[in-house]
């Protein structure tokens, strides 16, 4: 569970110094620090609640989204997450796990986010299929032909060929405007040609 200031007080409230209490707690492993003033007692289980938490407003996406849906082949140990309005990108460490944040346009941010629940119950954020690879995309190399973007989707990111055609196109020629990125439009010019052959 995933614990503020606020609630540690009430969870130590029959201590006399509640501050040292918190202090002992994480001093023995029973809390994990996760910034200032947020904790978790359990961070195996926490972490992709801590994802939308630890930075926000922020949802899981990129690499590790697309990981998660089977679009890629690989593993993916960092916890990859979309925000805006930031220039650059953000990273945080807790003990041994790393959460990275990159920016997307703040047109894009609000779609294609799904929610889900960890085994405690507790809710998390997550871009959809389809919006993991926009934003994926947009984080990437510029390409402006359909040769290129081949490339990149196919060989560089090893996106699944097979996964890749059971896409929600509609979803992606829509949100592809809003990131005013020649990558995107070019990704929404392809989706479009298999539509009209299919």
């Amino acid at each position: 569970m995933i614990y503020d200031y606020q609630a540690l007080r009430v969870k130590y409230k029959d201590y006399a110094n509640i501050n040292q209490k918190i202090s002992i707690e994480a001093k023995k492993g029973n809390l994990t620090k996760i910034k200032k003033g947020l904790y978790t007692d359990n961070l195996l289980l926490d972490r992709l609640v801590i994802s939308n938490v630890c930075f926000a407003p922020s949802y899981i996406s990129f690499e590790y989204a697309l990981s998660f849906y089977g679009l890629i082949p690989e593993h993916i140990a960092m916890y990859t997450s979309a925000c805006f309005g930031k220039k650059n990108n953000k990273t945080y460490r807790v003990n041994d796990t790393t959460f990275e944040y990159r920016s997307i346009p703040d047109e894009a941010f609000p779609y294609g986010i799904k929610f889900y629940k960890n085994e405690a119950g507790m809710r998390y954020k997550m871009a959809s299929k389809e919006k993991c690879l926009c934003d994926t995309l947009y984080s990437k190399y510029p390409v402006r032909s359909i040769k290129d973007l081949k490339i990149l989707l196919f060989e560089d990111l090893r996106i699944d060929e097979f996964e890749f055609m059971k896409l929600d196109f509609k979803f992606i020629k829509e949100v592809a405007p809003l990131y005013h990125s020649n990558t995107l439009l070019t990704l929404a010019k392809y989706v479009e040609g298999i539509d009209e052959n299919n």
